[in-house]
């Protein structure tokens, strides 16, 4: 039989505390209640953002071309009605100099009609507009970076129509007397305050953490904890493996996983934790794997920004990423990413608390060889009692009917609890045939390095 990643809707009652591992660093505040309003504008970013960036896919190969294709195939896909609304245009799409006025000029070779056209062909899509900078001298791809220039490139944004910023951090200077973090704290300070005298509302999305990542620097963390002052996300670390790399990129959806999943008590409404694109369809992931990275991503809160060619992705990918329950998990409006509630060295057990009460829980298996996961309701944020019941709802069936237990490698269970009511009672025992039946899973996997293959180097030169 084909092998298939499942989702589950529980019902419960009589929710607790979630019980999490002690994955996080212990230095860092939860800082989802003491967060401020940044320079560029309030609540901006309620839910994680949605859309498509063209950088994983084309990389430099970016023109008007792409991006028209990609914001068409949105529309048509019926992706863009299901939320993913914002198109970005990452680096090299501008000249490789600025003009006599200091201006950014763009690419009129790779887009004919100028931005402004860019942005109002996507705004009569009913789509945003994203653009790409850095705060830095240049680019990673060595275009001309906004340092020196943040109120005028801003203002030329805002008057193409921008709605979202992507700005990256390669080649920061860092000013004598000052730290790397205070060099980079003051130069996305000023570009924040930059977007909010422009009067537009422009979601700000900061690179700054990805350049101090990951685990083992206290820095990063510090990085980590200002960001919601500036902005709305951030990108914290490794690039995902891009189109172009040779071989499986599992590899890096893991690791990119592995560095944000720790990381919950960043997240939270208008600042949420980047791991950064989707490359569901594309090659070098097999279906269950860009199915799984779905997955996590709704899991976290995590944005969920395509970088594919919509356009040619099969019906399977497009119904991945269109999966409307996952898209709720990851749009839920209490805004909590999963914690680990347990692990074991091969088994992750994740749980979200959801805005009306429910849980969304994860178990995912990091091993090489079949295991059985199993957990618990109070395990997962429930305290139960007596009379309580619990339903199940399927949010991922790649095979309608199928009962099968065995999931591929590279794959992942998920159940969305909720509280239940009254009515449920009378269903118990057909419930409690469901939790036997659920409570056990038996799921083979990978280990994190696949083929030996390195973690890819943070922002590599574009």
């Amino acid at each position: 039989m084909r092998p298939r990643t499942s989702v589950l809707v529980l019902a419960a009652c009589f929710t607790a505390a979630l019980p999490v591992a002690g994955l996080f660093n212990p230095a860092a505040a939860d800082i989802t209640a003491t967060a401020v309003v940044p320079p560029n504008g309030g609540n901006l970013a309620p839910t994680p953002p949605m859309g498509f960036n063209n950088w994983a896919r084309y990389e430099c190969d970016v023109s008007e071309a792409v991006m028209v294709r990609n914001a068409d195939a949105l529309v048509s896909t019926g992706l863009a009605a299901k939320g993913y609304d914002t198109v970005t245009v990452d680096d090299c799409w501008m000249t490789k100099s600025r003009d006599s006025a200091g201006n950014l000029v763009t690419d009129t070779v790779k887009f004919p009609h100028g931005m402004k056209w860019l942005g109002d062909y996507l705004h009569g899509k009913g789509l945003k507009f994203g653009i790409y900078e850095d705060a830095g001298t240049y680019t990673c791809g060595g275009y001309p970076g906004s340092l020196g220039h943040f109120q005028a490139d801003a203002n030329l944004f805002a008057s193409w129509g921008v709605d979202y910023l992507k700005l990256d951090g390669c080649n920061v200077p860092v000013p004598a007397g000052q730290t790397k973090e205070q060099a980079y704290r003051d130069l996305y300070s000023q570009q924040s305050v930059a977007l909010g005298n422009t009067g537009r509302a422009i979601v700000f999305s900061e690179s700054a953490p990805a350049y101090f990542c990951c685990e083992t620097n206290s820095t990063w963390y510090s990085v980590l904890s200002w960001l919601p002052q500036y902005g709305q996300l951030w990108r914290e670390g490794w690039d995902i493996a891009v189109h172009s790399t040779s071989g499986s990129r599992w590899y890096s959806l893991l690791g990119n996983y592995n560095y944000n999943v720790p990381l919950s008590r960043y997240a939270g409404p208008n600042h949420w934790n980047d791991p950064d694109f989707l490359i569901t369809g594309d090659t070098g992931v097999t279906a269950d794997e860009y199915r799984s990275q779905m997955a996590l991503w709704s899991m976290m809160a995590a944005p969920l920004i395509l970088s594919v060619d919509v356009a040619a992705i099969d019906a399977n990918a497009i119904a991945t990423a269109g999966n409307t329950g996952l898209i709720a998990i990851d749009q839920d409006s209490l805004g909590k990413q999963a914690g680990i509630v347990s692990q074991n060295g091969t088994v992750d057990v994740l749980a979200r608390p959801l805005a009306n009460g429910d849980r969304a829980v994860a178990l995912f298996n990091r091993g090489s060889v079949s295991t059985t996961i199993s957990t618990t309701t109070s395990n997962t944020g429930f305290a139960g009692g007596t009379g309580c019941t619990y339903t199940l709802r399927r949010h991922q069936r790649h095979r309608p009917g199928a009962r099968h237990r065995r999931l591929p490698g590279h794959s992942r269970r998920r159940l969305w609890h909720e509280p239940a009511d009254r009515s449920a009672h009378r269903h118990l025992r057909q419930v409690r045939r469901q939790q036997r039946q659920r409570h056990h899973r038996r799921e083979p996997d990978h280990p994190v390095a696949v083929h030996g293959q390195p973690e890819p180097a943070v922002h590599r030169p574009r």
